[in-house]
C-alpha cells in the first residue's frame, strides 16, 4: 500500500458532512488548526473517545479530551499541524488512519517544527464518520521535553 503524500491540514473542509474519510480528517485538522472547540466536539463519538497522545497520556471520555485541547487551544502556544505520509484502512463502520502530522509550535518568538506518529480510528454513526481514538507520538526525546514545555507554558 502506497502512502498519500497529499498532505491534509484542513483547509479542505467547509463544513460539509464527514461522509467521506478524508472529509473526517480535513474536519478535524480544520477544527484543530483553528483552535475551533465547538467543531471538535462536534467532530469526536464523545461517549466512547479514548485518546494517547504527548501532552495528556491516556484520556478517557470526551471531558478528559477536551481539557488537553483546551490546553493548547488556550494556552500561549501556537500549534499547527497537517497530516501526510497516510493510509487509510476501511472496513464496515471503521476506517484508521496511520501516518505523520508536520507541523510548527510558536510561542512568543519561538519556533518549534514538530513531527508525530499518528494513528486515528473513526466509527461510521447515522452515515457520518466521528473520531473514537487517536494516538500520537514524538519519537525525538528532546522534541518531545521542548514540545510539553512549550505548551504547558514553563
Amino acid at each position: 500500500m502506497e502512502p498519500s503524500h497529499q498532505a491534509i491540514d484542513g483547509s479542505g473542509y467547509h463544513g460539509q458532512p464527514a461522509t467521506e474519510p478524508t472529509i473526517a480528517l480535513e474536519e478535524f485538522y480544520g477544527a484543530f488548526n483553528a483552535g475551533d472547540l465547538e467543531l471538535m466536539t462536534a467532530h469526536w463519538l464523545t461517549a466512547e473517545a479514548v485518546m494517547d497522545n504527548p501532552l495528556g497520556g491516556i484520556a478517557r471520555g470526551w471531558p478528559a479530551i477536551r481539557a488537553v485541547y483546551e490546553r493548547i487551544f488556550r494556552g500561549p502556544a501556537r500549534v499547527r499541524v497537517a497530516f501526510h505520509d497516510y493510509t487509510l484502512h476501511e472496513g464496515g463502520a471503521l476506517f484508521y488512519a496511520v501516518g505523520r502530522e508536520r507541523g510548527t509550535l510558536e510561542r512568543e518568538g519561538q519556533r518549534l517544527d514538530l513531527a508525530f506518529r499518528t494513528t486515528r480510528v473513526f466509527r461510521r454513526v447515522e452515515g457520518v464518520w466521528r473520531q473514537v481514538h487517536h494516538h500520537g507520538s514524538i519519537d525525538d526525546p528532546g522534541l518531545l521535553q521542548r514540545y510539553q514545555s512549550l505548551v504547558r507554558g514553563e
